[in-house]
């Protein structure tokens, strides 16, 4: 074993910072603060979920749990040396490639997450591979500090609106369902996106994570305990979203929505926590007074002993480290300012056997755009009485504020009165939505994305080719085109607009001419 990873007692808390850690310790946290003022706009984004989003408040504890798993760990981790290690600048480069496939896309979730991950990176860099090691976790755990889970929504609707009507059903209440409602004599309940649970599985991942580092030591033990965290909030989700139901059935769903407001929460929360807790509490195998580390296995590591070989100077490392950065930041700028030529007007063109009639919804439904630089709405009908409304909006380019795919544009405008039901049949090149209005208003949505010759459904592929384009930096107008008719008694939805996509002919074609493309 190599004298300076002779391993010796653990410090005493109040024994003074040894000398081979202040220079890299300052390195490290001014590193930090200069990331994090680099990438300043994307902290701030975060910050504003954590304290404005209740899906995401319990981030406000995640920094103090860092700070205290590092303190945790400092007597062992204080026995090591740390020291400048190049290869790090390929993680720091790895966070950098996404945060910039996020700048470029218009992914928040990348952005913010290469701005996290640029942290550990960096310390990587700085501390070298075995002090990474002793502190792996809590670099891990820095995850936690981005928020995601909004992408879990939806199918975590559908999997609360059939549990909930299973045990309806078990309860012999009589419940019929559709997509995420649930038809009762009691009336219609929604599993609306706040009652999806998200907020609750987020939490408890991130509370499963952290009892499994500090509690067990073994990984069988751990990878049990984080299963029941996943599984328990989304069972006692759909048993609470039933008790709601199956009480409003003999109190009425007014009051008994106003019961289900009130407990449903961090109440609601920590019952589950301790829950859990509880169930897993027998189970826990480390001792109080056990290291959170194993000093001794990470000092004699041999693998850790060969990655140190490559070593590498500290200043020219952080030099580095800057300049990989700024490159990342000035590709992005310049990405951003690029801008399709946009024609004065648009029209909606006429459609064989269609013609325009005025826009008289049973419900108002107006799909959003922000940020688009034209936009139309228009209705057409057939000889037969068929009706399909039109939305299209063409944009110059795809950046914050105004992207075709991001959350919350498109066919479902939050707060218009429209709930997502569920998909729709499947069509060629798009997406289907089913829709119903507050008012019992059924509407069928089709959505596709246009770009460069791409035509899609899925936002993915969208996102793929505007990276393409935007590292290519080449000017590539984006359009969004969605089709959508009511659903009217003998005239299904499905097959007006069947008829009038025929009718368009080739739909990323008729597209293009919309945008004076061809």
């Amino acid at each position: 074993m190599p004298p300076d990873l002779a391993l010796e007692a653990p410090l005493p808390p109040g024994a003074s910072l040894a000398e081979p850690w202040r220079r890299p310790l300052a390195a490290l946290g001014l590193t930090w603060l200069a990331l994090i003022a680099a990438f300043l706009p994307d902290w701030r984004a975060m910050f504003a979920q954590w304290w404005d989003s209740s899906t995401y408040n319990h981030i406000l504890l995640v920094p103090a749990i860092l700070a205290w798993l590092v303190w945790q760990r400092r007597g062992e981790v204080l026995q090591f040396e740390p020291r400048a290690w190049w290869p790090g600048l390929l993680a720091a480069a790895a966070a950098m490639l996404l945060w910039g496939l996020g700048a470029l896309a218009g992914l928040n979730l990348f952005r913010q997450a290469g701005a996290v991950l640029l942290l550990p990176a960096s310390a990587l860099a700085v501390l070298g591979p075995r002090t990474f090691a002793a502190l792996l976790f809590p670099f891990a755990y820095m995850g936690f500090l981005v928020p995601f889970g909004d992408e879990l929504v939806p199918p975590l609707q559908t999997i609360t609106a059939k549990l909930t009507v299973a045990l309806v059903h078990l309860s012999q209440v009589p419940a019929a369902i559709d997509g995420v409602f649930i038809d009762t004599p009691a009336g219609l309940f929604e599993v609306a996106e706040a009652c999806s649970g998200v907020k609750f599985l987020i939490a408890m991942v991130a509370l499963g994570a952290l009892v499994g580092n500090v509690c067990f030591r073994s990984w069988p033990r751990r990878i049990a305990f984080m299963g029941l965290c996943v599984i328990v909030p989304i069972l006692a989700n759909g048993v609470r979203a039933w008790g709601t139901i199956y009480a409003a059935q003999y109190i009425g769903a007014e009051r008994a929505g106003g019961v289900d407001h009130l407990i449903y929460g961090w109440v609601f929360f920590a019952l589950v926590m301790a829950m859990v807790l509880g169930l897993g509490w027998r189970f826990f195998d480390r001792g109080i007074d056990d290291p959170m580390i194993d000093s001794a296995a990470i000092a004699a590591d041999p693998r850790i002993a060969w990655l140190e070989r490559a070593g590498g100077q500290l200043v020219p490392l952080l030099a580095a480290l800057a300049l990989l950065c700024a490159g990342g930041l000035a590709w992005a700028r310049a990405a951003d300012s690029l801008s399709a030529p946009m024609p004065e007007r648009i029209v909606l063109p006429q459609v064989p056997g269609w013609t325009r009639v005025d826009y008289h919804p049973s419900a108002w439904w107006e799909p959003r755009a922000s940020g688009a630089d034209h936009r139309l709405l228009g209705r057409y009908a057939d000889a037969e009485g068929r009706q399909v409304d039109v939305f299209f909006a063409l944009y110059s380019a795809q950046d914050e504020g105004r992207e075709a795919g991001g959350f919350g544009e498109g066919a479902l405008r939050p707060d218009s009165g429209w709930n997502w039901t569920s998909e729709g049949p499947d069509v060629p090149g798009g997406r289907t939505d089913r829709l119903v209005h507050v008012d019992r208003v059924e509407r069928l949505a089709e959505t596709y994305y246009r770009t460069d010759g791409l035509l899609t459904g899925s936002n993915t592929r969208l996102k793929a080719a505007l990276i393409r384009d935007r590292l290519l930096l080449r000017r590539e107008p984006t359009m969004m085109l969605i089709l959508s008719a009511e659903v009217r008694p003998n005239q299904p939805a499905s097959a007006a607009l069947s008829r009038f996509r025929s009718a368009m002919g080739d739909t990323g074609a008729w597209m293009d001419r919309v945008a004076g493309l061809r």
